[in-house]
């Protein structure tokens, strides 16, 4: 399986590639990451590659090669949607971070983003679930529910994979904002 994770700096994409190494690990498979950071400090966009089966050689993904696509914010869905297989299946936050050529007038965020993304695509409030679970910055958490239930993984080794890779004190909130996902 084939994974592309995009996002924008600061928004937990690495963080997600790492749960779903541990979760692909932990399930007796190989898994190889790659990390494009970019200018991802400064509210940049931030993409990541994850290959997981039997024997991986290489952690790049092709355009055209994506099985499926998590895209923490919308603009950054669209950026990479290209990447994606004709089968494949992109799931995106509906949430919206006005990149600097927008903030300083140059550009215009674009209000036709959902009718240019593959038909198989779709859209959820990572960010108001995330909310709702206690931390904004728990939206990773929601993605990363949304795209277990969808792709039939087990709850519990997923679960048990993102608590592996965060601090004790951030259980409660990414718990519920996993929980969220998985039910959205």
């Amino acid at each position: 399986m084939n994974i592309l994770i995009t996002g924008v700096g600061g928004q937990g994409t690495l963080l997600a590639s790492r749960v779903l190494g541990k979760y692909a690990l932990d399930n007796g498979l190989d898994c190889k990451l790659s990390e494009v950071h970019g200018m991802s400090q400064r509210g940049g966009s931030v993409i990541t590659f994850v290959r997981i089966g039997e024997n991986i050689c290489s952690p790049l993904i092709e355009e055209g090669g994506a099985d499926i696509i998590l895209a923490f914010e919308k603009l950054e869905a669209l950026r990479y949607a290209h990447y994606l297989k004709e089968r494949g299946f992109l799931l995106y936050s509906t949430q919206e971070i006005m990149p600097m050529p927008v903030v300083t007038g140059a550009c215009k965020y674009p209000d036709d983003i959902e009718k240019r993304l593959p038909e198989k695509s779709m859209g959820i409030d990572a960010l108001a679930l995330a909310e709702q679970a206690g931390n904004s910055k728990a939206a990773n958490s929601v993605i990363l529910g949304a795209f277990t239930k969808i792709m039939g993984l087990s709850y519990d080794k997923m679960k048990a994979a993102l608590l592996g890779c965060i601090p004790a004190k951030l259980t409660e909130i990414n718990e519920k904002a996993f929980e969220f996902g998985y039910n959205a």
